[in-house]
């Protein structure tokens, strides 16, 4: 009797934690995945908080659903296969520090923002675009800006790129840390340096 108690808690235990794990690992749309994202980040621009409150939230969205890894090895090109594994990982921890500031610097001057999500079109296995407009204010025009999201891992979608009207962020940054690079003939620590000067400005 004392084991079929026994074997009935555990039951119910087990079949707690399956429901609990199973509601809480569900797909998400990429529309609504950016739509949460951009709601957030909304929430954390509103006029309650300072500039540097609003960058510290800024910051743990971006950990949070931005693929820094992967744009920070975009963004490096074709000088990722020249350079050895140490400076791989010098390079993806200054590129981390150096997206969040500038992320998190830019958007941290606006005030509640308002993106409305349009449609989404899944591109591949790996990639979607989701649509959206920055809605126009008296001070601005309507803004269209394309999501580009990682969809691989349907669990866990992170945003890659941001087009914004028509003009890709990441193609952008791409082509500045190049520049940096030939225009040094091809050293790598001429970007880290560029980095480290941009990080380490107030």
């Amino acid at each position: 009797m004392i084991l079929l108690r026994k074997s009935l808690i555990n039951f119910f235990l087990f079949f707690f934690v399956f429901i609990t794990i199973t509601e809480n690992s569900y797909s998400i749309e990429p529309n609504e995945f950016v739509q949460s994202t951009v709601n957030r980040a909304s929430v954390a621009l509103s006029k309650n908080f300072t500039k540097e409150e609003k960058i510290e939230k800024l910051k743990i969205i971006a950990k949070e659903t931005v693929d820094i890894r992967g744009i920070g090895f975009y963004t490096l090109g074709k000088h990722r296969k020249s350079i050895t594994d140490s400076q791989k990982k010098e390079y993806i921890k200054l590129f981390e520090k150096y997206f969040l500031k500038t992320f998190s610097d830019r958007l941290a001057e606006y005030t509640d923002p308002q993106v409305q999500v349009k449609s989404f079109t899944k591109l591949n296995e790996k990639y979607t675009i989701v649509s959206s407009v920055l809605i126009a204010t008296e001070k601005r025009p309507e803004v269209k800006i394309d999501w580009r999201v990682y969809t691989k891992n349907p669990e866990k979608p992170l945003i890659r790129d941001l087009i914004i009207e028509g003009l890709s962020l990441a193609r952008t940054q791409k082509e500045e840390f190049n520049s940096i690079i030939q225009s040094n003939d091809g050293d790598i620590n001429a970007l880290f340096e560029s980095l480290n000067k941009f990080i380490s400005a107030n």
